[in-house]
């Protein structure tokens, strides 16, 4: 399968209005428009029933001692993990794009609790759950979309990975408010086909990308 966006090339930058946040001179970072980035997807085979998205970032730090601390950066050569931002599934299979902002088009202190997409779709928890897990301000369910904010001191530029999978089930067998880890037991032997697209982002000052 083949997929494509109109919001950014292929390895290149998300832009800003697609992040969770963006760079500030004066306070590292600041909140951003948190639009969820147009994709289009081509080449789904005979019997595809549904659609599954999801988006993640790979290159999460594994240990937080040094993230987001003045003076201090996260070294390139720290293992990392994954940060899931997205998880969707149901999605129709006369679907074959998500427009931009169509399903995330803000920050949403402590999450979205019914975030929008197409008719019949279900949208899982994001790591911004466990995230932000104690914060007065922010702690909640995120569920949908939530964009890129990875440290603003780590050296290593992150890279998110949208991935499309074309499956024969009508229904995804994951319960309300699922998981990675649920979704990838639900789509154990029914994936028919999948592609994907990557796009890299820093909110690192010392760190330009084009």
């Amino acid at each position: 399968m083949k997929v494509v966006s109109r919001s950014f090339r292929a390895n290149g930058r998300i832009p800003g209005r697609c992040a969770f946040a963006v760079k500030s001179p004066t306070t590292h970072v600041r909140l951003s428009q948190n639009r969820n980035p147009h994709l289009a997807w081509s080449g789904a085979p005979p019997g595809t029933r549904s659609f599954v998205i999801t988006c993640i970032d790979a290159d999460a730090p594994t240990r937080p001692d040094d993230v987001n601390q003045e003076g201090r950066q996260v070294p390139v050569d720290l293992p990392r993990a994954e940060f899931v931002h997205w998880l969707m599934v149901d999605v129709p299979a006369h679907v074959t794009e998500i427009a931009e902002g169509s399903c995330s088009n803000a920050v949403t202190a402590r999450g979205k609790a019914q975030p929008p997409g197409p008719p019949g779709a279900r949208q899982g928890l994001n790591d911004y759950t466990g995230w932000f897990k104690g914060d007065p301000d922010m702690d909640g369910r995120y569920l949908g979309y939530d964009g890129p904010c990875p440290p603003w001191n780590d050296a290593r530029v992150h890279h998110y990975r949208f991935e499309v999978y074309a499956t024969d089930l009508d229904r995804c067998e994951v319960g309300e408010a699922f998981t990675l880890a649920d979704l990838r037991k639900a789509l154990d032997g029914h994936v028919l086909a999948q592609g994907g697209l990557t796009g890299r982002y820093s909110l690192n000052p010392s760190i330009k990308l084009r």
